[in-house]
């Protein structure tokens, strides 16, 4: 059964609703128990003490909006990295196809001659 655990901040707990299973309240102090109470909490209700759960923890904050802005730029600067990394790869060989040793590739590079090696290799 997949439900969705909607988890907001009350004074000092993390307090805990499941949609999907009307009347499950339950509450803890730190987000990674959450699923725990939510399985304590749906079997108890349900009265299926096997029940098997997928469990989303959706937490509200009023830092949410931050929270997507930090994501989305984690992401960007992760995908700015791969580029990064490919452009070098890309430039290691044909500079060393180009005639260059590594050395000097590694020079225009910014790297050692090691590295240039292991990009080219």
């Amino acid at each position: 059964m997949k439900v969705t655990a909607q988890v907001q901040r009350s004074e000092g707990w993390w307090a805990i609703t499941v949609r999907e299973v009307p009347g499950v309240f339950t509450q803890t102090r730190r987000l990674d128990q959450v699923p725990k109470m939510v399985t304590e909490a749906v079997r108890l209700m349900l009265e299926d003490p096997a029940l098997d759960l997928e469990i989303t923890v959706a937490p509200h904050t009023q830092w949410d909006e931050l929270l997507e802005e930090t994501a989305l730029a984690r992401a960007e600067a992760e995908a700015a990295a791969a580029r990064a990394a490919q452009l070098t790869r890309n430039l290691a060989v044909a500079l060393t196809e180009g005639g260059l040793t590594v050395r000097d590739a590694g020079h225009l590079l910014n790297v050692s001659p090691q590295r240039v090696s292991q990009l080219v290799g």
